[in-house]
């Protein structure tokens, strides 16, 4: 599993619940290097990124329709506490969940995603 977010306590508050949860969490700062990760890594299951990162050129819905042309086995769960995307506005694959979420909601947001796809991650 890998998490994008720009934001560091964020992203610190990701890992943590996901890895306590027993998930193999890697993390990138933005999208350029979610998709370096993901060049490299084939075992990545569900990706879970902001929608705001300002940090780098490119934002989550970008960064998630890249990764849904080139890896279209990857779920994604989008976060943000800006935009409120309806379900009928995302891609087959990708979730939405609000910020602030808590750690139960995040596990059960990434354990719905890739159980779609038939993982236990």
């Amino acid at each position: 599993m890998l998490i994008a977010e720009d934001e560091p306590l964020a992203r610190m508050a990701a890992v943590q619940a996901l890895s306590a949860a027993g998930l193999d969490v890697v993390q990138a700062c933005d999208a350029t290097e979610a998709l370096a990760i993901l060049a490299e890594h084939s075992g990545v299951h569900v990706l879970v990124t902001d929608i705001v990162m300002p940090s780098g050129t490119v934002n989550g819905y970008q960064l998630t329709a890249m990764i849904a042309a080139r890896w279209p086995q990857i779920r994604v769960l989008i976060v943000s506490g800006t935009d409120r995307p309806q379900p009928s506005e995302l891609p087959l694959g990708v979730g939405f969940l609000a910020k602030p979420w808590t750690g139960p909601d995040l596990i059960a947001a990434v354990r719905a995603l890739a159980a779609q796809q038939g993982n236990d991650v």
